[in-house]
Parts: structure tokens; sequence; C-alpha cells
């Protein structure tokens, strides 16, 4: 048996390791309070409310949500209270169209640059660049590249023949595509790149020898030994691509396009932007705010749910 002595010697270092742990966690826990969790509280609080920023806030519980997702009789017929909110929302789905083709081209790009040569160090550095470089940055260089008359992408055009190339920013119909082809650029060698190269270097070199042994080639190797062992990264990168989808567009509606041409490049996030601080209208762009976390949300769960059926667990 142990002694009186003993126990309380052993609770007082219990009680000194876990004081020196909330002193190493304390920082960290009330850094995500302030910036974190009291705004998020603060926006579904605000969601209930009328306010104009410059106004007294005025409680009407759920009728920015029956505004914002509700319907209204209109020359006979229903219609959205709030047709913007579907239009910008399908804006914003439509540019995620990239996420697929962006996680295609991150993993042949690693593929690549997984190769032993001479300078891949370089070429490395290289693709992540763009990954690094400031935001703002990126969407004026792209939007002198997409610049009608003398931007670099139609004169590139216009040597290989084109006669009339597209107005791209200024055209309703190639706006979403051109900020889908920034993206790409600015994304496919960047995080989710360095991913996948980092998944590839943790594959045993063993499953590749057995493999070959079989006589499997290249596309054998792919299919059945590199593609299954880099699920899980492949799960990982979907969904945060998926949440940054959703989240994504500001910067580059901001700086190229103010949202237009037509508001074809109003994402929902830019929408709320301008809800909240051009037309001061607070409670609203909150109401948004909440309908887009649970749509994030949600998709979320589901992708996890998915997920389980496709990752393989070593």
């Amino acid at each position: 048996m142990t002694s009186p002595a003993s126990r309380a010697s052993r609770r007082r270092r219990r009680w000194g390791d876990a004081r020196t742990a909330a002193a190493f966690l304390l920082p960290n826990f009330v850094g995500f309070l302030a910036f974190t969790l009291l705004p998020v509280l603060a926006v579904f609080a605000m969601s209930l409310l009328r306010w104009g920023v410059v106004d007294e806030p005025e409680y009407v519980g759920l009728s920015n949500f029956v505004h914002l997702l509700g319907v209204s009789r209109e020359g006979g017929r229903l219609a959205a209270s709030d047709p913007d909110f579907w239009r910008f929302l399908w804006n914003t789905v439509y540019l995620m169209a990239g996420i697929p083709v962006g996680i295609a081209v991150s993993l042949l790009l690693a593929l690549l640059l997984n190769q032993r040569l001479r300078g891949i160090v370089f070429f490395r550095t290289l693709f992540f660049l763009p990954a690094v470089c400031s935001a703002v940055a990126v969407a004026l260089l792209w939007k002198w590249i997409f610049e009608p008359e003398y931007g670099l992408l139609n004169f590139a055009l216009m040597k290989l023949g084109v006669a009339h190339p597209p107005l791209w920013l200024a055209s309703t119909q190639w706006a979403k595509p051109a900020f889908i082809i920034m993206t790409l650029w600015a994304t496919v060698g960047g995080y989710n790149c360095v991913l996948y190269l980092a998944g590839l270097q943790n594959i045993p070199s063993e499953l590749y020898e057995a493999a070959e042994m079989d006589g499997a080639n290249a596309w054998h190797k792919l299919r059945h030994v590199t593609w299954p062992l880099l699920s899980p990264t492949t799960f990982f990168i979907v969904t945060m691509s998926i949440i940054g989808g959703f989240q994504g567009g500001f910067i580059a509606a901001f700086m190229m396009t103010d949202g237009g041409p037509a508001g074809a490049t109003t994402t929902l996030m830019y929408y709320i932007y301008n809800n909240a601080f051009r037309w001061f209208q607070m409670g609203y762009a909150s109401a948004i705010a909440v309908v887009l976390f649970a749509l994030v949300f949600g998709l979320t769960l589901l992708n996890w749910h998915l997920g389980k059926r496709v990752v393989l667990h070593e």
C-alpha cells in the first residue's frame, strides 16, 4: 500500500502538471474565444436583428431568413424573395467547378516533382511561388493579363489566329471562366501539390517493387498503389477545397470586377460584404453568413460520411 504522503505527492504533481498545461493552452484558448467563438456567436445573434449600423438594432426574429430563403408571389407566380442570393450562390458553385481540375493537376504535378532529377528543388520552389504571393498582387496581375485590348492573353490569342478573342472580365459569359483559370494558376502548385508530394514520399517503395514483380506497368501502379494510398490526402484536400470554395472569390471580385459585369462574379462572400459594409444591412449580412455556415457544415458532414467508404486506412 502507498502511504498518504506519497498519494499527496502524486496529487501535487498532477495539479502542477495541470497548471503547466493550462498555462500553455491559455493563450490559444483566449485567442479562440476572442477571434473565433465569440464572433461566430455574435453573427448568430445579429442575424435576428434589423440593424443598419448607424441606427438602433431592432429584433425581428427569423424575418431575415424568411426573406433570404422564402418565396413571394409576384405577378401571379411564385418567386424567390431574394433572387440575388440564389444567383450569387450559383456563381459560387460555378467557380468551384475548377476544384476537381485543380486536384487532378496538383496530383499530376506532384508526380512529376517527385522524380529524382537534377534541379528538382528549383522547380518545386517555382511552382509553389504563386501560393506565397500576395492575393491582391495576383489579382492585379491577372487583371492586366485579361485586359481585352492590350492584355497578354488576348495578344497571344490574336498571334495564334483568333480574330475576336473573348472580352474576359468584361463579359458575363467569360468572367467566371477567367476567375477559374486564375485560381488554377495560383493553386495547382501550392499547398495541394505539397500535400500530394508528401503523401507520395510516404508510400513505401517496396509496394512498387512488388507491383513490378507482378507485371504492373506505370498505369497499374498509379491506379492500384498510388491512388489508394493517397486517398486520405485526397479526402483532406477535397474537404478543405469545398470549404475554401464557398468562402472564396472575395479578393478577386473586389480587385478585378467589383462583382460585375452585371453580378456575374459576385459570390456569397462578396454579397455578405456588400450588405454589411456598403448597404449597412448588418443583420441581413449576418443571416447570409449563417446560411453559408450551415451549408458548408452540412456539406462537410456529408463529405465526411462518404469519405469513410472510399478512404483507405492503413
